[in-house]
């Protein structure tokens, strides 16, 4: 398969609200609604230390949003900054670019009777995939009583985070390490998490395929 990222958003309006993405905010214009996300009222530490965990619901049937979170290809739409997937010369495993940072390395693992969906990355090397995102879509009609879907979405913080296990590996002129971003990482997901909402509401609601045909073709 060849990417083909073009095609992303393409059946939606450019103007969609509740959208942020790099080509319509940049960074400059996102950092401020990511900081007024993180509120004073609560030690951020405390809450987003360890680990990082955010939570929306979504008005669209829970396997229709599983089937689009188990496409890598979905990465290209709902979240702020990694594009341009190309899959490698090993099965399954994809290398797109973090325009916030560097190259990103991806395997997508995901179970559909538990609706878990679980991004396996790194920056710079496709060997050691230590950054996971553990993502389950629930039923909302089971814990809120109403049609739709609740995602839980997890972050841990890896001691990789820290300090860079492969320096070797760092591409000449970057400085910035994918940990210095983390205490940004509930209000950045959080923001994706809504760009994720937006998407899979507005194709639901407008009769549109939840998962393009493009992602599987």
């Amino acid at each position: 398969m060849t990417n083909q990222g073009s095609a992303a958003l393409s059946d939606l309006p450019a103007d969609l609200s509740g959208l942020v993405r790099i080509e319509t905010s940049d960074r400059e214009a996102m950092l401020p609604i990511v900081m007024d996300m993180m509120r004073s009222v609560y030690p951020h530490d405390q809450v987003f230390g360890k680990y990082c965990t955010v939570n929306e619901y979504i008005n669209c049937p829970p396997d229709e949003v599983f089937r689009y979170l188990s496409h890598t290809l979905s990465l290209e739409e709902w979240t702020y900054s990694l594009r341009g997937f190309a899959p490698t010369d090993e099965a399954g495993l994809w290398l797109s670019t973090d325009r916030l940072g560097g190259e990103t390395y991806l395997r997508t693992v995901a179970h559909a009777d538990a609706r878990t969906v679980d991004y396996h990355c790194a920056w710079d090397q496709g060997k050691h995939l230590w950054m996971v995102y553990l993502m389950r879509v629930v039923d909302a009609r089971t814990v809120l009583d109403v049609d739709g879907s609740v995602v839980l979405w997890t972050n841990c913080h890896h001691p990789f985070y820290d300090e860079n296990p492969y320096p070797e590996t760092v591409p000449a002129g970057r400085t910035e390490w994918v940990g210095d971003l983390w205490e940004m990482f509930g209000p950045g997901h959080q923001l994706e998490a809504s760009n994720l909402k937006a998407i899979c509401e507005y194709r639901w609601a407008n009769n549109l395929p939840v998962t393009p045909t493009w992602m599987s073709e």
